[in-house]
């Protein structure tokens, strides 16, 4: 097992395990709605995820426009208390298909106002790009189009995903599953 700052991190899904899903990700979505593809990543946890995927998109013939966006969904502590823009894209959207890429879906409110949001400007088309879909945290209808994998109601890390901004750069989804020195 795999220690990251003193902390074991147990793979729940592995790099090359992401690395396959990505390519199988991009070929079910070159078949989806693409025309004026604009790709949009959900910041910050999708970073890597985003990265990936966006480059098994061209290696499947498609080029789509990149976009960023940043959205909070707490407010002071950890209830959240709504969704906000933290910094929005740049693009007109409007008549385009949209890829909307995000790390997990776990209760989908963000997800929603994000995808509400893209309609209400206009899209054409705004599909959900996922590489964790956690269904038994979800407090919303919503549904992503397109999953990498499955997630049980474990606390990840790992590939762009963080508890206090570390752990990000692992190549894997991990857990967390205590401290190194514990026996």
């Amino acid at each position: 097992m795999p220690v990251v700052r003193g902390k074991n991190i147990e793979p729940l899904y592995t790099a090359s395990q992401i690395n396959e899903r990505n390519h199988q990700l991009a070929a079910e979505i070159a078949k989806g709605p693409s025309r004026d593809l604009l790709v949009i990543a959900v910041l910050k946890g999708s970073f890597v995820f985003a990265a990936d995927l966006i480059r098994a998109l061209h290696d499947v013939g498609l080029a789509p426009e990149v976009e960023f966006i940043t959205l909070s969904s707490y407010g002071a502590g950890t209830v959240s208390q709504g969704v906000r823009i933290v910094k929005d894209i740049d693009s007109d959207v409007h008549g385009r298909d949209v890829l909307l890429i995000d790390d997990i879906l776990e209760s989908g409110r963000t997800l929603k106002f994000a995808k509400e949001l893209l309609y209400e400007r206009g899209a054409s088309n705004v599909s959900l790009a996922v590489l964790l879909d956690k269904k038994v945290k979800r407090q919303e209808q919503l549904e992503a189009d397109y999953v990498g994998f499955e997630c049980p109601d474990y606390f990840v890390v790992g590939y762009g995903m963080d508890v206090a901004y570390a752990f990000r750069e692992l190549p894997f989804v991990g857990v967390v599953t205590g401290d190194a020195t514990d026996a």
